[in-house]
């Protein structure tokens, strides 16, 4: 080493350049691994003039990648070249002992060019390594979203992977499930500002937003103080936090009730899956929908064949009115509604008291069935809720197919 800081014109020696290192890493809080041979191949074309070789750069590169891994950020792997750059020229010998300013030009431009090319490929392998690692995360996330909402079979495999998303599976969490009535792109940007506001709200503990199926997902959990026991209020929340973020589309939203446990998300996510579902099927307005308020339909969905034999067995005659059977479903639907009060019922569909009471008479004639008998009324009201639900009599029952 002392030969050549003397010499001035051999390669620079080892020791020197460890301290150089060591000095430039402790201050940017840098790992001095991250410089690699970098110090050593800066001395050289600094005395001798010479250019990198591709696997010298290519060695910076991985490094730049290494840097990425380690969570050191691209800003401070630059520093640290940048620091050990300029700490490494104060000391090289064919700088400091030369007079010559034609020599010190020349060195200083070697130095640059190749501090030049050593930042470029450190921060390309950086931004490759951050790309790999978020398309990584991304998957992880993607696939930790499916099997929550799906309902793992592995408990304990699934409150683990849960736990880096800041999720705790022993509490009971709201599923609340966002889609676009008039779908226009992709809903991932939505997703995006709604998470902030999510965060905002509920904080980033046991919170998740994601996407899946053109839909926007949001778990929170149940109990906060924004939150209460009704998952009404946070489907008026996300859609309230929707028209602030992503305001040129119309919105659903339906929120499932709160579940505890590892399948207790799964059960919520369903409710609100279904409740979407009943909600475009039964044609309802409402742009927020709850879960609690459709169990009837969720339970007459459950056995298919149940409810359309129901349907034709009850409804089925009235098909032979001289109008079909619209009018007189129509009529019962409106009078269910208004609390088996033919007054209201009339108001809602515009016609006399005479007209409704007419109607229902008519349909107690069809079908053997009586709004003004307990018994039969609530096979009539099964029946019609079933009908809507089937899309009856606009589509064919299941079992006339």
């Amino acid at each position: 080493m002392t030969d050549d800081r003397q010499s001035g014109d051999g390669p620079a020696g080892e020791d020197w350049l460890d301290a150089v290192a060591a000095s430039a890493a402790a201050a940017c809080s840098a790992p001095v691994d991250l410089l690699g041979d970098y110090l050593p191949m800066l001395a050289d074309a600094a005395i001798h003039g010479r250019r990198p070789e591709p696997r010298e750069l290519a060695a910076v590169r991985e490094l730049g990648r290494r840097a990425a891994a380690q969570g050191v950020s691209a800003r401070g792997a630059v520093d640290l070249y940048l620091s050990a750059s300029w700490r490494l020229w104060r000391q090289l010998p064919a700088v400091v002992r030369s007079s010559d300013p034609e020599k010190v030009r020349q060195a200083g431009e070697a130095v640059l060019r190749v501090l030049d090319d050593a930042v470029g490929v450190l921060v390309d392998g950086h931004q490759s390594e951050r790309r790999e690692m978020i398309r990584h995360e991304e998957a992880l996330r993607r696939g930790f979203v499916d099997d929550l909402l799906r309902g793992d079979a592995d408990v304990a495999r699934m409150v683990q992977r849960a736990e880096p998303f800041g999720i705790d599976l022993g509490k009971a969490h709201h599923v609340a499930l966002a889609a676009a009535r008039e779908p226009e792109g992709p809903v991932d940007r939505a997703a995006i500002a709604l998470e902030r506001a999510v965060v905002d709200r509920f904080g980033d503990r046991d919170v998740l937003v994601a996407t899946k199926d053109a839909r926007v997902v949001v778990v929170v959990p149940a109990g906060s103080a924004t939150v209460t026991s009704r998952a009404v209020d946070l489907g008026a929340l996300i859609r309230a936090q929707l028209d602030q973020v992503d305001g040129g589309r119309r919105w659903r939203v339906a929120a499932g009730r709160a579940f505890p446990g590892a399948y207790g998300v799964a059960r919520s996510y369903e409710e609100a899956r279904e409740a979407l579902v009943f909600a475009d099927r039964l044609g309802l307005d409402t742009d927020v929908v709850h879960a609690r308020d459709l169990l009837v339909y969720r339970v007459l969905g459950r056995d298919q064949a149940a409810i359309a034999d129901l349907v034709g067995d009850v409804l089925g005659p009235l098909q032979r009115s001289r109008n079909g059977a619209g009018v007189l479903l129509e009529t019962l639907l409106a009078y269910f509604e208004a609390g088996n009060v033919a007054t209201e019922a009339a108001q809602r569909l515009h016609v006399s008291v005479r007209t409704v009471t007419y109607r229902l008479a008519r349909v107690a004639e069809l079908s053997g069935y009586s709004v003004g008998r307990p018994d039969q009324r609530l096979s009539l009201h099964a029946a019609v809720l079933g009908a809507r639900l089937l899309e009856w009599p606009a589509r064919p029952l299941p079992l006339d197919t």
